[in-house]
């Protein structure tokens, strides 16, 4: 078992709950890391709220090796999990030398989307001495596929597909894992039913943990806040006035 996945058993074991958070930079994974968050994730979101693309299917393994680098370098406390972005996992060797950058570029963890479909690769994965966190539910990756974001496990034959999903990838070898968008009721029938932690993301509040894009926490992407964000601040806000004050000050306006 690698010591990433004791230790997570053993924080849900006690009940304590995970507070995980995105970062893609230095400075924002750093003081992230000095407020005490307990997991850092390098996500492929990172190709909306910090690139500007439509979604995460344009994300390449250099633009995450280039973050992760960067969030390495101001985390000392926390774990750092990076993700696997699209059509690099498709097998498990390929899965394997892309984790393997990973963990070089500084990952303590990667993560990949999918559960039974992707399980080979997984066990590669794990057998290959990598930690690794799954992704369940609602797979941004596969997001044109499936033609937009849609919650899952609104059908009992939905909800149990999850739950065997789950239990395959703890069986694989995963430390945690992410339930992204699923009904509530049913992210606690998961979350009960495996030994490793849940960290839930529009899942409902019976995850072991909770994950949030920052951006959606300090209010820094304006343009679109999912419904289930509490914003703690407003960034955006902050940044243009600074902005229309140095512009004021600049040109001698008053």
């Amino acid at each position: 078992m690698h010591a990433l996945t004791q230790q997570l058993r053993d924080r849900k074991a006690s009940g304590e709950k995970l507070a995980v958070l995105t970062a893609y930079d230095y400075p924002t994974a750093r003081l992230f890391d000095e407020a005490g968050v307990d997991l850092i994730l390098v996500g492929d979101s990172l190709g909306m709220v910090m690139l500007g693309l439509p979604d995460t299917t344009g994300v390449t393994m250099n633009m995450m090796l280039h973050h992760a680098a960067a969030v390495r370098r101001g985390v000392k406390k926390a774990t750092v999990i990076v993700d696997l972005p699209a059509n690099t996992y498709g097998n498990p060797d390929h899965a394997v030398h892309n984790a393997e950058r990973l963990v070089e570029a500084g990952a303590d963890a990667v993560k990949l989307e999918g559960g039974v479909d992707m399980i080979e690769s997984v066990r590669a994965i794990t057998k290959a001495g990598i930690g690794y966190v799954g992704h369940i539910g609602m797979l941004p990756q596969s997001v044109l596929k499936e033609g937009g974001y849609k919650k899952k496990g609104r059908t009992e034959d939905g909800a149990s597909r999850l739950v065997e999903d789950a239990i395959a990838l703890e069986e694989a070898g995963a430390s945690a894992i992410v339930l992204e968008s699923i009904v509530p009721d049913v992210a606690a029938r998961i979350s009960a039913s495996i030994k490793i932690p849940t960290i839930g993301i529009g899942a409902g509040s019976a995850c072991d943990g909770q994950v949030l894009v920052y951006h959606d926490l300090v209010g820094l992407f304006p343009w679109f806040v999912p419904p289930f964000a509490v914003q703690e601040a407003n960034l955006a806000m902050e940044i243009t006035r600074s902005a229309r004050k140095f512009i004021e000050r600049v040109k001698g306006e008053h």
